[in-house]
């Protein structure tokens, strides 16, 4: 079955324009014909370029849901809007896309997918860190086999942003549902759902806070393996992005995806050399070969893509591929996003309890 995805935006803010709209435009077989914004006003130049192509601005919600054609929306909205617009397109009968945080909840999540499998849709969580190219080549060396059993692992998200201002807000505001959640979705989609999670959730700059800013989350697994989860604004020199330890030996990823700069810089997919990594950038693996002597090699980079979300959100649709994030992967780090909040931190959560 092959079938023309008509799509439709909630939300033409920053992530809209930067992380979905430029890789879509390479798309052709995905036609963007709504986009829903509050404020009209804001980012004309965006908007016109996109109404030239054809594409439908409104204010209302409605124009999405009542157009028969659209059979594909992505909710780009602030992170408190998300369950509500998502069960009014679930209950429409449109395939979904959501960007992260998806929910706040367990129990949200739950009965989002429980809509969406009534309504016989596809829903999934926009985790586009799985195109990163920095994960790409780390699950290239988990594959090959190149460190032998894992031992530990350790994704880092880390910033110098000095700021003493008094943060207040909702669990949702804080660095560990803005960063947590790409970096947990990628360790559970290498490793699994864990046996326990530890959780060390700070407000540092401004220790009167009521949100973090830095957090440090252990997933503890069987025989040994622990992966860690972290990310600081206070980091003057940042750690590695990923490090990686196994019983044959270790993996070393300095910087992260080449993308998120020259999105930032206004290089944008298509254009040439975009998201390709300098090679002084690729990660390194030393290893212990069968005869027992020890190998260090460069690890190129794959091209990291994006779009690859909505590629395979169209195989879903179209052809009844597996969907790229499982139901069973999103409620995982949902519960490991919401576990955190259970007890004062530091605490402990334990799936085998």
């Amino acid at each position: 079955m092959t079938e023309k995805i008509v799509m439709a935006f909630i939300g033409f803010g920053k992530s809209t324009n930067r992380y979905h709209l430029p890789y879509i435009k390479l798309r052709e077989n995905i036609t963007v014909k709504r986009v829903v914004t509050p404020h009209l006003d804001k980012r004309v130049a965006e908007r016109e370029a996109w109404e030239a192509t054809g594409t439908t601005f409104s204010t209302d919600i409605n124009t999405i849901l009542d157009d028969p054609e659209i059979n594909l929306v992505s909710i780009v909205t602030p992170a408190p809007s998300h369950f509500e617009f998502a069960k009014q397109v679930l209950n429409a009968g449109k395939n979904l896309v959501i960007d992260k945080p998806m929910v706040t909840s367990i129990e949200e999540a739950k009965e989002l997918i429980a809509l969406a499998n009534e309504k016989g849709v596809m829903m999934m969580p926009f985790q586009n860190r799985r195109f990163d190219s920095d994960y790409l080549a780390l699950k290239h060396v988990l594959k090959a086999g190149y460190v032998g059993r894992p031992l530990e692992l350790e994704v880092h998200m880390d910033h110098y942003r000095e700021d003493e201002t008094l943060h207040t807000g909702a669990q949702i505001d804080g660095a560990y549902y803005g960063h947590g959640v790409h970096m947990l979705d990628e360790v559970v989609s290498l490793l699994g759902k864990p046996n326990a999670a530890t959780y060390d959730l700070r407000a540092t700059r401004n220790p009167d806070s009521t949100i973090e800013d830095q957090f440090e989350v252990g997933l503890l697994y069987d025989n040994g393996l622990k992966a860690t989860v972290q990310a600081t604004e206070m980091a003057a020199i940042a750690y590695p992005k990923w490090v990686l330890h196994g019983t044959k030996g270790s993996f070393i990823k300095n910087n992260i995806d080449q993308q998120e700069y020259d999105l930032k810089t206004g290089i944008m997919p298509g254009d040439e050399g975009f998201g390709v990594e300098a090679p002084q950038d690729f990660g390194k693996v030393k290893y212990q070969n069968q005869n027992g002597d020890w190998i260090e090699k460069i690890i190129p980079s794959p091209v990291g893509d994006y779009g690859r979300v909505y590629d395979a959100v169209v195989a879903t649709i179209t052809n009844g591929a597996p969907k790229l994030v499982s139901d069973e992967e999103m409620l995982t780090v949902v519960e490991l996003m919401s576990h955190g909040f259970d007890a004062p931190s530091p605490s402990v959560f334990r799936y085998d309890k």
